[in-house]
Parts: structure tokens; C-alpha cells; sequence
């Protein structure tokens, strides 16, 4: 008889428990409110840490808690440019020696009577 009472059930993907007799967690339910007006709850275990923002169920969009615990935006750090790290090593003053330095050798500090003599090309030859 026995084998009859459980003909046409799916074994495994029903519980035949009840909640007679048992005690769940402790709960609590937050409250989130989405920045286009949906309001909605999520419960929590009574221990876990809270999330400040959560997915909207109704549009996907960032719902932050009703309570107003908007999360203090974080301090980002400009990147730093080349110029930024030039500076500091270096001064103004600094920097301007260097860039005498660097053009006097660029141009050679050549005299005037140093000037490079004129190149000849192949296709010019000197006639004996």
C-alpha cells in the first residue's frame, strides 16, 4: 500500500516537510528605494554586514537603503603626468639650466669660422 501512496509524485523535487517545529534565522528586512521612485525590501540574516546599495528588481538600476545611508564617495586621486613628476625634482631654475645645457650642445657652440665644409654629391665630379 505504501508504494501506491507515493505513485505519480516526483520524488526529490517536492519537500513533504512542513515548518512545524522549526525555527529559521533571525531576519531582518531592508529597504531600498531606486533613484526612478521603486521601493522594495530584501531580507537579511540578522548577523550579516548590510549593503549600502543593491540592484533594482523592478528597472536594474543602483537603489541605495531608505534609511539614507548614501555611501560617502571615495577620494580619486588624479593621475599624475609627466610634468607632475618633473616638477618634483626639479625647480624652474633648475629646469632652465638644463634646457641651456642641452641647446648649447644641440648647436654645438660652433665659431663662426667652424662652419661645416659643403658635401659633395656623387654625381658631381672634379675634373683634373
Amino acid at each position: 500500500m505504501a508504494e501506491r501512496a507515493l505513485r505519480g509524485t516526483r520524488l526529490g523535487a517536492t519537500s513533504y516537510e512542513n515548518d512545524r517545529n522549526t525555527d529559521l534565522a533571525p531576519r531582518q528586512e531592508v529597504a531600498f528605494e531606486c533613484p526612478k521612485g521603486h521601493r522594495f525590501s530584501v531580507p537579511f540574516s540578522a548577523e550579516a554586514e548590510l549593503p549600502a546599495n543593491w540592484e533594482c528588481r523592478i528597472c536594474g538600476a543602483i537603489a541605495f537603503t531608505a534609511t539614507g545611508d548614501a555611501p560617502s564617495p571615495k577620494k580619486i586621486k588624479p593621475p599624475r603626468s609627466h610634468w607632475d613628476m618633473l616638477m618634483e625634482r626639479r625647480t624652474i631654475a633648475d629646469l632652465e639650466e638644463v634646457l641651456a645645457e642641452r641647446l648649447a650642445v644641440i648647436r654645438g657652440q660652433r665659431e663662426p669660422d667652424q662652419a661645416p665644409e659643403p658635401r659633395q654629391s656623387a654625381r658631381q665630379r672634379k675634373s683634373a
